[in-house]
């Protein structure tokens, strides 16, 4: 759907949102499939594609609610916020990562769950994917 007057996509959160987790869920899965690694396919549709889209809902949410408030979002070029919004996107990853951790450890769940060890890989990695994602994506639909 583009806008009438200034020939950009308009930005629809849910469509967003959706594609964030689809993504890396069906990148990751292939590569569990070519690699025969049940693990890898489980962690496709949970912590790779999960963490994706709720990384991209939040961001999604704050810069539709407080994005164009903010002059420095829509003033700066473009590689400057995708840039800054990446590396904000790996640190709230890894803080995640850590309480996600921490949590499981002190519940003692990190001998049941196979895949808590991959932690510290997929959040990080899937929320800078998201943020870089859902800035740019934001960042091209606003006119200056």
């Amino acid at each position: 759907m583009r806008s009438v007057r200034s020939g950009t996509k308009t930005f629809v959160l849910l469509r967003e949102v959706l594609m964030a987790y689809v993504s890396p869920a069906v990148m990751a899965g292939i590569g569990g499939l070519v690699t025969a690694d049940k693990i890898l396919q489980f962690r496709a549709l949970t912590t790779i594609g999960g963490t994706s889209a709720l990384f991209a809902l939040l961001i999604g949410l704050w810069l539709r609610a407080k994005g164009k408030q903010k002059y420095w979002l829509v003033r700066s070029p473009q590689w400057v916020v995708i840039g800054l919004f990446a590396l904000g996107g790996s640190m709230l990853g890894l803080l995640s990562a850590f309480v996600t951790t921490s949590i499981f450890e002190i519940a003692k769940l990190t001998d049941f769950l196979a895949w808590s060890g991959h932690i510290w890989i997929d959040f990080p990695l899937s929320a800078t994917i998201a943020s870089t994602i859902i800035s740019w994506r934001w960042r091209a639909s606003i006119k200056k």
